[in-house]
């Protein structure tokens, strides 16, 4: 779905900041701010390009650290002593709610019906929780769980139509073929790692090893990764988050080691996955529906650069390329990632 030309497809959300709020508002927190993030991929962001992963919006809100002793702790402790999870002495825990939505189509969206051998029309629209705790070490822990629906009720269609009709420009013709409907659910834990390499937070070199997995009916796979960041402010995250499956970053946010005054840096990172399914290439789960054949083995690789205005605001710009993801497909995608990070 395409964005600032032609092609281009973003759709206002309004009110969504204030629902997520207000959904924490009254919890017995620390005093610090809580923080929005408002990511934005699309593959004509920076290219000229309307295909397979086309689209994808993600609102979150990270709720400011939990007080010590809080009953928002009991969560993290329960997991701490039953699983092998949140065991570690916290330095830091937070919650993150968040809202999204992804679409994709087929290469030609002129075709109806669409090409049987490409990518299906489909739309995964979710909203889901996070549980995330910083150790007194080097790692960050991310749990998360996510709910919502693939098929017609995600709205993709509409989402993509109504904009394309809204511009002048015709949508795509075959979303009566898309995958049906089906409620989503998807629980995914993940590992991260801040290991310094050179220099120190004010100007630094560092690398952010990952490692996790994502279970339900929309996607599983295991994940591995790792970026390399060069600049200043690297204490204040573990990299920018991401819409999965991708190279993920975290809602985490620490606004001390942001600091004040202009700084940023520059990364480059890549993620490899096994992939054991997709639902938005295998198909639904309990009725028959379009599907092409997936790809076992799928990676990553981006680029981009984090700027900081202050510990309040900061903006994030990047570009992924994905290998192919299933079979026929002729060459990588291209994804156009800007997000923009901030606290009222």
């Amino acid at each position: 779905m395409a964005l600032f030309d032609r092609q281009a497809c973003s759709i206002p959300r309004a009110g969504l900041a204030a629902l997520l709020l207000a959904l924490l508002g009254g919890h017995a927190l620390a005093d610090d701010r809580g923080r929005f993030n408002i990511l934005e991929e699309n593959d004509s962001l920076y290219f000229n390009s309307d295909k397979h992963y086309t689209q994808g919006f993600r609102l979150s809100y990270l709720a400011p650290s939990v007080k010590p002793g809080d009953a928002f702790d009991w969560p993290f402790d329960f997991l701490g002593a039953a699983t092998p999870i949140f065991a570690a002495p916290a330095a830091d825990r937070r919650y993150a709610l968040l809202f999204g939505q992804s679409i994709f189509t087929p290469k030609n969206l002129t075709l109806n019906p669409p090409d049987p051998h490409d990518r299906p029309y489909a739309g995964w629209l979710y909203g889901g929780v996070s549980l995330v705790q910083k150790d007194a070490g080097v790692m960050l822990e991310n749990l998360e769980l996510d709910l919502g629906v693939v098929g017609p009720g995600a709205l993709g269609e509409q989402i993509q139509n109504d904009w394309h009709q809204f511009i002048g420009i015709n949508g795509g013709q075959g979303w009566q073929d898309q995958i049906q409907n089906e409620p989503g659910a998807d629980l995914t834990y993940q590992r991260l790692w801040r290991l310094p390499i050179a220099g120190s937070d004010g100007f630094g070199i560092d690398a952010v090893p990952e490692a996790g997995a994502t279970a339900g009916n929309v996607f599983i796979f295991g994940e591995v990764g790792a970026m390399l960041r060069i600049g200043s402010r690297l204490g204040a995250d573990y990299g920018p988050v991401r819409v999965r499956p991708a190279f993920s970053g975290t809602d985490y946010f620490d606004s001390e080691q942001a600091g004040d005054g202009l700084g940023g840096y520059f990364y480059i990172g890549t993620q490899g996955r096994v992939v054991g399914h997709n639902i938005f290439l295998d198909g639904n789960s309990f009725r028959q529906s379009p599907s092409v054949p997936r790809k076992v083995l799928v990676g990553d690789v981006e680029g981009g650069f984090a700027l900081f205005w202050s510990r309040r605001l900061r903006a994030d710009f990047s570009v992924t390329q994905r290998t192919e993801e299933f079979d026929g497909q002729k060459t990588p995608d291209e994804i156009g990632i800007a997000e923009l990070s901030f606290s009222l």
